[in-house]
C-alpha cells in the first residue's frame, strides 16, 4: 500500500533531464500503488489544453498509460500551469480536484494544496493571481491565438524570474499563521504542498493539537518524491540519468 506525491517539476522541452527523469518515475515507481497525486507545477507553463506538440504528446501519453492500468491519478493547479482543463483530464485519465482538497490518507484526514496561495506576505504575487484567475480574462485569453499565447506566457514567466530575484526569501515562503488557519479551517492536523521548493517535513500545532506540514521538492537537480503508506511518509529522491550528470 503506497501513494506517491510530486510537485513543481515545471516539466519543458528545454530540460529533457527532467523529461527522462519523470518518465522513468511513472514507469518503475508506480507499479503497484494506490494513487498518485501531482500538486501543482507539472510543467513550467502550459498556456491550454490546445497546445498539442510532441512533448505535451508525450507527457500526456505517460498519464494515459498509468490512469489505464487502473491506478488513479489526481492532479491540483500550480501557478505555472493552473490552465490545465477538462481537455486535458479527458485525453489522460488524470482527475482534476479543487485548490484545497481533503484525502484520507491511511486513516488522517490531509490536506493537499500546491502552496502558492499559502504565501500571503507575498502581495504582489497574490494580486497578480487573482487577475489570471478570473474567469472572464481566461475566456478573453483563450480566444487569442494559440502563438499568440505562447509568447504571452513566456513574457510572463521571465518576468515572474525577474520579480523573484528582487524578493525576500521570507516572503516567497509560506506564512506560518495562514498554515494554521488554513489547517483549522478545513479541520486537519496534516497538510502538504509544494510550490516553495523546499522540501521538508514541519512539526508544528493546530490548535493546541500536534500537527504536520510536508513540503515537497522541485525536480530541478533530482526527482522528488513523497511516498506515504500506513507506516508513514517519506521524501525520496530520483536521481537523472548519468548522461545528464555534470
Amino acid at each position: 500500500m503506497t501513494t506517491l506525491f510530486i510537485s513543481d517539476l515545471h516539466l519543458s522541452a528545454d530540460r529533457p533531464d527532467i523529461t527522462d527523469c519523470f518518465l522513468t518515475f511513472m514507469k518503475e515507481d508506480t507499479k503497484g500503488i494506490d494513487a498518485l497525486y501531482v500538486l501543482g507545477d507539472l510543467f513550467e507553463m502550459w498556456i491550454g489544453d490546445d497546445d498539442d506538440s510532441p512533448f505535451h504528446q508525450q507527457i500526456k501519453t505517460a498519464f494515459r498509460q498509468l490512469t489505464d492500468s487502473g491506478i488513479p491519478c489526481y492532479f491540483i493547479h500550480g501557478n505555472r500551469d493552473f490552465l490545465v482543463g477538462k481537455r486535458f483530464s479527458d485525453e489522460t485519465g488524470v482527475q482534476l480536484l479543487p485548490e484545497h482538497t481533503v484525502i484520507d490518507l491511511y486513516g488522517k484526514p490531509t490536506l493537499i494544496l500546491h502552496g502558492d496561495t499559502l504565501c500571503t506576505l507575498d502581495e504582489a504575487y497574490q494580486r497578480y493571481r487573482k487577475k489570471v484567475h478570473n474567469r472572464f480574462i481566461q475566456w478573453l485569453f483563450f480566444r487569442l491565438p494559440l502563438a499568440w499565447r505562447q509568447n504571452i506566457g513566456e513574457k510572463l514567466r521571465s518576468n515572474s524570474g525577474m520579480a523573484n530575484q528582487a524578493k525576500r526569501e521570507d516572503v516567497m515562503d509560506v506564512t506560518p499563521d495562514e498554515v494554521v488557519k488554513i489547517m483549522a479551517q478545513f479541520g486537519v492536523r496534516a497538510m502538504i504542498h509544494g510550490h516553495t521548493h523546499r522540501p521538508a517535513i514541519h512539526d508544528l500545532s493546530v490548535e493546541n493539537q500536534p500537527a504536520v506540514r510536508t513540503v515537497l521538492g522541485d525536480w530541478y537537480d533530482h526527482g522528488s518524491v513523497l511516498v506515504c503508506n500506513p507506516d508513514g511518509n517519506q521524501l525520496e529522491t530520483r536521481n537523472f540519468a548519468e548522461s545528464y550528470r555534470t
